[in-house]
């Protein structure tokens, strides 16, 4: 499903942030990536999904070489093939929460009757059934992370690229979050790269990866 070999990344100044960095992600697999602050992991994120380009090395999903693309069959990849799911949940306040939740499918050219039914059905899948007509002002920072969740699940996609998904949670909230995220996934079948600094959250994976300057570190 995705796969990295040998990925180098730099920041201005010349400073590395990663080299020789090498990953396999079978589809179905959880994998979970830990680092402290500003090691990376949200640029590692960000380059596997061809927001950010590296200096050497190649990204490969569902054996596309994510390097070779440009930028329509790039946003093309990402709107069929990937889902995101960020700390700051980015649900767009304008849109009740049946259209935030829809809106992958709008961008595919779904017709709308079945976006907002398939929308629907999600919204009941994570907890907040017949509240479609409710917007983001409404919801608790949880629920907000559930719609996000819903939202980067709508659409199938083969991956799911999440980003300290429960950074903004208090311990409680994001155990719970937590435990839903993988529940949808599991059920949906994707493959799922997430990055935290939490090692409660990683503890869900089937394997926990350490990032460093020199690449990914296993953990026991």
């Amino acid at each position: 499903m995705l796969t990295v070999k040998s990925l180098r990344k730099t920041v201005p100044g010349g400073r590395v942030l990663f080299q020789d960095l090498n990953l396999s992600i079978d589809k179905g697999q959880f994998v979970a990536i830990t680092g402290e602050s500003g090691v990376g992991k949200s640029t590692l994120l960000n380059v596997l999904a061809g927001l950010d380009r590296a200096d050497a090395g190649s990204v490969a999903i569902d054996g596309v070489a994510v390097e070779s693309l440009q930028d329509d069959a790039l946003t093309r990849l990402r709107r069929d093939r990937i889902g995101f799911v960020f700390q700051a949940f980015h649900v767009l306040p304008h849109l009740d929460l049946a259209h935030n939740v829809a809106l992958p499918l709008v961008l595919q050219g779904v017709g709308a009757d079945e976006s907002l039914a398939r929308s629907a059905v999600m919204l009941e899948a994570i907890g907040l059934a017949g509240r479609g007509s409710d917007y983001p002002r409404e919801l608790s920072g949880g629920e907000l992370q559930r719609v996000a969740i819903a939202r980067a699940l709508i659409h199938r996609p083969a991956l799911i690229l999440a980003d300290e998904p429960t950074g903004n949670l208090d311990p409680d909230t994001a155990a719970k979050v937590m435990s839903l995220f993988v529940e949808q996934v599991r059920s949906a079948g994707a493959s799922v790269l997430l990055v935290t600094h939490s090692p409660v959250s990683a503890a869900v994976a089937d394997r926990v990866l350490h990032l460093t300057h020199d690449g990914l570190i296993a953990r026991a």
